[in-house]
């Protein structure tokens, strides 16, 4: 008869440890993408015009957060699976050897849903005074 309510407050404790763990884990900021820069040139012939290249590492779980670009920009996915959603359609699945364009108007967020990390090649081309991606709440 001692064992039941012994069972039961062992079994109370694990669900209180494993409630305060998943809650940290659920409120745990993510880690932005890696980024390194490759090049950053003046386009030639084109006044006032630039071009930019990265590599860009979303870990596991990881998310870009939504963004907008006011240059249009190419998403080349080097290796990994990319979950890409731009606002107003569905989502879609990028994998190794897939590219796509994110245009100006655009409203978007990368996620990496996998289990290891997507590595990403992004070329970004546009006005020398715009930033590259800017946040979106």
């Amino acid at each position: 008869m001692k064992r039941i309510p012994l069972l039961l407050s062992f079994t109370l404790l694990i669900g209180i440890a494993v409630g305060i763990l998943a809650t940290q884990v659920l409120n745990a900021q993510q880690a932005p993408p890696e980024r390194t820069e490759l090049l950053t040139n003046n386009l030639a012939g084109i006044a006032g015009k630039r071009v930019t290249v990265y590599r860009a590492e979303l870990a596991p779980g990881g998310s870009s957060g939504k963004h907008r670009h006011p240059v249009d920009t190419f998403v080349y996915v080097l290796n990994g699976t990319l979950t890409w959603e731009q606002e107003g359609q569905g989502p879609r699945m990028l994998n190794a050897g897939e590219v796509v364009q994110e245009v100006p108007s655009g409203i978007y967020n990368a996620k990496n849903t996998g289990t290891s990390p997507v590595t990403l090649l992004v070329v970004s081309l546009g006005e020398k005074d715009q930033p590259f991606t800017v946040p979106v709440k």
